[in-house]
């Protein structure tokens, strides 16, 4: 895979993939990222990116013309380019595999008071990480990038990623390790009884109860498969008791 970002600050960047698994899955060649600062693109003296809105108001908007050039200067026939907008759609799981997909990825951030929306009929889709508002895009790249580059082919062992929050519509099971018994605060028993059907059901039963607890939204539309359906059930039965 092959992805470009378009920033007014590559140097935020630095450090981000250069280090854990994003580093050795460049070192590895499964992605390679390349950034493009926008501001190289502007064509007056002073390199200006941003003028204040039409029909007044507070803040700068980001201008058409040099991020679109900038845009242009990368842009092929099988790209695919998202813009980071806190307008966006929300951010999924499922669009992190869907993006896994994309050969050539390009990821335009905005900042200041936002872009002009002419902007947004040259992208193939606006995402949001979540409700809430960062001073520009870079960040939120960082969040996408993350979650795109470690489904590649290779970068994690395979299977690794399957049982994770979100792969199967639930958040992920409790994990533990060593030590079983910490200042009197215990493992669960039946992680170390050794006995794999019963430990796969605790742990089905653990993401369905949290799920329902921390994300009431996200159980609502579960579909349960039927394996599901009967720990379910028995848990509503136990607690009936």
């Amino acid at each position: 895979m092959k992805i470009h970002v378009l920033t007014l600050f590559p140097e935020m960047f630095e450090s981000f993939l250069s280090v854990s698994i994003l580093g050795r899955a460049i070192d590895k060649g499964f992605v390679s990222v390349d950034f493009v600062q926008i501001r190289d693109f502007a064509l007056d003296r002073y390199k200006h990116v941003d003028d204040t809105p039409f029909g007044g108001g507070k803040g700068m908007v980001m201008k058409c013309q040099p991020v679109l050039d900038a845009l242009d200067s990368v842009r092929k026939e099988n790209s695919h380019v998202v813009l980071m907008s806190a307008s966006g759609h929300p951010y999924t799981q499922k669009k992190a595999h869907e993006l896994s997909q994309k050969e050539d990825l390009i990821i335009l951030c905005g900042h200041y008071e936002g872009m002009d929306a002419r902007i947004n009929s040259h992208v193939d889709e606006c995402i949001s990480i979540g409700d809430y508002v960062l001073t520009g895009g870079e960040t939120a790249s960082m969040v996408l990038m993350d979650s795109v580059i470690r489904l590649l082919p290779g970068v994690i062992s395979e299977g690794s990623t399957e049982e994770e929050s979100y792969e199967g519509g639930l958040l992920e099971y409790p994990q533990y390790t060593q030590p079983a018994d910490y200042k009197g605060d215990k493992v669960p028993e039946i992680l170390l009884s050794g006995h794999h059907a019963k430990i796969r059901e605790w742990r089905k039963a653990q993401s369905l109860l949290l799920t329902e607890k921390i994300r009431p939204d996200l159980f609502e539309k579960h579909v349960m498969d039927k394996e599901e359906e009967k720990i379910w059930k028995r848990i509503k039965e136990d607690t009936l008791k």
